[in-house]
């Protein structure tokens, strides 16, 4: 290895710079003018038009765009992993040697040796029958003269170095039995094993949590401080590429649209596709000042074209606010981008030294056309009567009082004995109010979930109490359950699995109509007014949700949500599986609802930076408890519990200045089992605030379970210890 590796510490800033060795190495890895197209029924499908780009040692070259604009694709025919039937062309260089048109023998020699890959699902990319230490041995000895012994020890290293706990007992353990994040970290480490030379990251951090998240990126610049490698980071976050990133490439429709360093492209972008992403992104860093309305975001309309014959002119133009008659005849050439620097080299251009857009109207963007010219941000309805009112005075919708789900953990095939509990939800209190939003927020596995599904259950035999519309669940009848459920609502996370693909979409939002007894003339008039209501057309009662997009699916579940005017609307990740672009399209109309139907949402997410946009009150949840609750801009502003801070101090902001400014508040380990709940303060594991604390103070923290304490009119924190830190540095919206 070139450089002693190390495990990354709990608290750490890192900036993010190139380097000046970078700046004047030769590229690594240059890409030329890459094709790829794939036969299919309807006609050949053009997935990759004309990708160039370079990267040189110790750089990171991030590549964003929505789902479909090709960016996996053109990795996977770097390192030539697409199958037979895939037409590809151009040029592939590694190290100046071509790697297009060699065949599978010779590729196998230079991925996971020259090449290491870092896939988005560690779970499938790993074998499952084959213990962790045993595929990183199996990756050192294919491209290396090592015996057993010999690997072994250096699988055992390579797991400290990405900072997996125990790595001596660890590197005989299954996938299965790591964490996801632990399962993310062995994937870099069998990456790194063989010290290559450029590192391909495809979307290593999209099913994480913020935390773990954090820890994986981390470890990814350890593994680029031990190698020295290049790193093409493929990823649709452009908070991760904000702060991660040198140069930044933007693909749509399977070309790049805008290239450049990342301050560049951030802060003077010149294509409107990129101005759309960054608009559409919900900032951590942004509060509504006191007494002005919630800014809306700004949806990119209309969906990514598909790529089977396509139409002549600049793909985008359709989706695109500011488009002319040319765009629709004429494709536009990426080309130097109006009023920056000229190039002092044709190597600089592929390097991406020089910022280049394809647009035919960027040069009047870059003369100081304003970005809310380009994209007007659609104004939302003013504040209704109900949430003008004091919170104090408004009606009660929802109330948990010491809510406790546990479930037993049993074994036995035939005979089941009982072994343990698990705590998933172990006491949790809170209300909601007419007019009111609720983020809920938390790692997976704290508990989120089990008390939607509690709530939602209605059920009377648990611990602790559910008040919906004041009405105590305990001892209601069939009929008053029926009753509450028709005023309380969900909106599932994956819209697909939702929706019955048997089904037309009028028969889906008749479905709940008819349980409640609807007429048949009623029910036909009430369709076409929850499609209208969603931005959707009345014709489209007669097509089947595979007929429409993730963004236009989720739109239907929420029309099916409101079916029955209901008064409380519960939202379970309602926009975790959409892009960007689609979820603020989502958010907006979410918004919307809420202030002309009077709604109330209990709004789940794990993107803390969507809560901020949305949500008036939080509540952070951890193993099981709520750890801190109050009002949005208080918590956001001075998050009181040492997790809360974590958290917010996780989120990626897209920013590059702001990210390499910031300090990272990196958790230690994983979310302990809520079968074998921690004594005392159960965070006291994971805690940065407990190393630091003296003797007793740390007893103290493993004995005694915290209580919440008071921190304000409307916040509260369960820890001993609870005090204000700003990790955000909030910056007020304009």
């Amino acid at each position: 290895m070139r450089a002693p590796g190390r495990t990354p510490t709990v608290t750490e800033t890192r900036p993010t710079q190139p380097t000046e060795a970078a700046d004047t190495a030769q590229p690594v890895l240059a890409v030329s003018d890459l094709t790829v197209s794939f036969p299919s029924e309807a006609g050949e499908v053009q997935a990759v038009r004309g990708v160039s780009y370079a990267v040189r040692p110790g750089e990171v070259l991030g590549i964003v765009g929505e789902s479909g604009s090709g960016k996996s694709v053109s990795s996977m025919a770097v390192l030539g992993l697409l199958p037979e039937s895939a037409e590809v062309t151009g040029s592939v260089k590694l190290a100046g040697r071509e790697l297009l048109g060699l065949g599978d023998a010779a590729m196998s020699k230079i991925r996971g040796k020259d090449i290491g890959m870092v896939f988005q699902d560690p779970l499938s990319a790993l074998t499952p029958v084959y213990t962790v230490g045993n595929q990183i041995i199996e990756a050192l000895q294919v491209h290396q003269s090592l015996d057993k012994a010999a690997a072994r020890k250096r699988a055992v290293e390579l797991l400290d170095v990405v900072g997996i706990p125990d790595p001596k007992r660890r590197v005989d353990a299954f996938p299965h039995e790591f964490s996801g994040g632990m399962r993310q970290r062995a994937m870099i480490a069998m990456a790194i094993a063989n010290d290559p030379k450029v590192i391909i990251a495809d979307e290593p951090t999209t099913a994480l949590d913020v935390t773990i998240q954090a820890q994986v990126l981390e470890v990814l610049k350890t593994a680029q401080e031990v190698t020295g490698a290049a790193i093409v980071m493929i990823t649709h976050d452009l908070g991760v590429i904000a702060g991660f990133a040198d140069r930044v490439q933007v693909m749509y429709a399977g070309r790049p649209v805008e290239a450049g360093p990342v301050d560049e492209v951030y802060y003077r972008p010149r294509m409107p596709y990129t101005i759309g992403l960054l608009g559409s992104i919900p900032r951590l860093d942004e509060a509504r000042a006191e007494g002005t309305a919630r800014r809306a975001l700004t949806p990119i309309d209309g969906n990514p074209p598909k790529m089977v014959d396509p139409a002549p002119g600049c793909p985008f133009a359709p989706r695109c606010p500011i488009a002319v008659d040319q765009c629709h005849t004429d494709e536009p050439e990426l080309t130097v981008a109006e009023g920056a620097e000229p190039p002092q080299a044709l190597d600089s251009v592929r390097a991406g030294e020089t910022p280049l857009t394809a647009c035919h109207r960027a040069h009047e963007i870059g003369a100081g056309l304003d970005r809310d010219a380009v994209y007007p941000v659609p104004v939302l309805p003013e504040a209704g009567a109900i949430e003008r009112l004091p919170r104090a005075e408004r009606a009660t919708v929802l109330e948990l009082d010491g809510l406790v789900k546990h479930f037993p953990l049993t074994k036995g095939a035939i005979v089941k004995r009982t072994v343990g509990t698990v705590r998933a939800v172990d006491g949790i209190s809170f209300d909601i109010r007419e007019g009111e939003t609720l983020g809920l927020v938390g790692e997976s596995g704290c508990g989120k979930t089990t008390t939607l599904l509690e709530i939602l259950d209605l059920p009377s035999g648990q611990a602790g109490t559910v008040t919906v519309f004041g009405k105590d669940i305990r001892g209601l009848n069939r009929a008053d359950r029926k009753g509450l459920r028709r005023d309380m609502q969900i909106v599932f996370q994956d819209p697909m699995a939702a929706l019955d693909a048997r089904m037309p979409i009028g028969d889906i939002l008749a479905e709940p109509l008819k349980t409640h007894g609807w007429d048949k003339a009623r029910i036909a008039a009430r369709i076409p007014e929850l499609l209208d209501m969603v931005g959707l057309e009345p014709e489209h009662a007669d097509r089947y949700p595979q007929e429409f997009s993730g963004g236009q699916r989720q739109r239907i579940s929420i029309a099916r949500a409101l079916a029955l005017e209901p008064k409380l609307v519960i939202l379970d990740e309602p926009v975790s599986a959409l892009d960007v672009s689609i979820q603020a399209g989502i958010l907006n109309l979410l918004d919307e609802l809420k202030t002309r139907l009077g709604l109330s949402y209990l709004f789940v997410a794990h993107d803390l930076s969507v809560v901020r946009h949305i949500a008036d009150r939080i509540a952070v949840m951890y193993l099981g408890r709520i750890v801190e609750l109050g009002a949005a801009d208080d918590v956001f502003a001075a998050p009181s519990h040492p997790y809360t801070q974590a958290l917010l101090s996780a989120v990626p902001l897209p920013d590059p200045r702001k990210e390499r400014e910031r300090s990272r508040i990196l958790l230690s380990g994983d979310l302990p089992s809520p079968a074998d709940v921690p004594s005392g303060c159960r965070f006291a594991g994971r805690c940065p605030k407990y190393s630091e604390l003296g003797d007793s103070d740390q007893a103290r923290c493993r004995e005694e379970d915290p209580a919440a304490a008071v921190l304000g009119p409307d916040h509260t924190a369960a820890c001993h210890f609870a005090a204000a830190v700003d990790v955000v540095e909030s910056a007020v919206a304009h």
